[in-house]
């Protein structure tokens, strides 16, 4: 069980840094990654539900320095937060500090423990909508100087570069419902009319809701 006070704790202190995040890594995703991970828990039962809990909601808190290297700022914030040792003794900080650091798509290691696979399975969130959806978003954030047909271009680029069949996503448990995910969204990378197609649609929708 997790305890109570554990999640106030990370609903009014944790959670709310993803406010100041772009959309693609907001309140929403935080919480699809920790009812993710929660789901994904149940089929383990060696994993305690207050690691992955938080786990989960600590994997992303190092975008609030970079992209580049969050996942280790998020291994740093977790380990530094005196406060979870109402909760958790020190080796369990270090499993914790470890699955945070371990849970990027573009690591070059397997995860450490179950929960780094548990993490990173559920930040994959491979629905090919949401895919698309928050690396337009993630464009538009970051590059919005580029045109629509530029950030075509980086769309294709970046998921060339990650979920094509020589992408470096990796997923670390077999069998996970993301397996035939990553399948669908690797026929439509072959399809590019019908790619753009989908591009157009969401961009415009986007566009709308700035």
């Amino acid at each position: 069980m997790i305890p109570q006070a554990l999640i106030h704790y990370v609903e009014t202190e944790i959670i709310p840094r993803y406010e100041h995040f772009d959309k693609a890594h907001n309140r929403s995703h935080v919480q699809t990654v920790i009812d993710e991970s929660l789901a994904l828990a149940k089929l383990y039962p060696q994993a305690d539900e207050r690691l992955v809990y938080t786990i989960a909601a600590y994997h992303d808190t190092g975008l609030c320095r970079d992209r580049a290297t969050h996942h280790l700022v998020s291994g740093e914030i977790i380990a530094a937060d005196s406060n979870l040792l109402q909760w958790f003794d020190k080796e369990e900080m270090a499993i914790m500090r470890e699955a945070v650091e371990d849970h990027r798509a573009s690591s070059d290691h397997e995860p450490r423990s179950i929960y780094g696979k548990i993490v990173a399975e559920a930040d994959r969130d491979l629905e090919p909508d949401h895919i698309f959806r928050r690396t337009i978003q993630y464009g538009m954030a970051h590059y919005p100087e580029l045109s629509r047909d530029k950030q075509w271009e980086r769309f294709l680029q970046h998921m060339d570069q990650k979920y094509s069949a020589h992408g470096y996503i990796r997923l670390w448990m077999p069998g996970s419902p993301n397996e035939s995910k990553l399948r669908i969204i690797r026929e439509l990378l072959c399809d590019q009319t019908a790619l753009r197609a989908t591009f157009d649609r969401i961009f415009e929708e986007e566009l709308k809701a700035l």
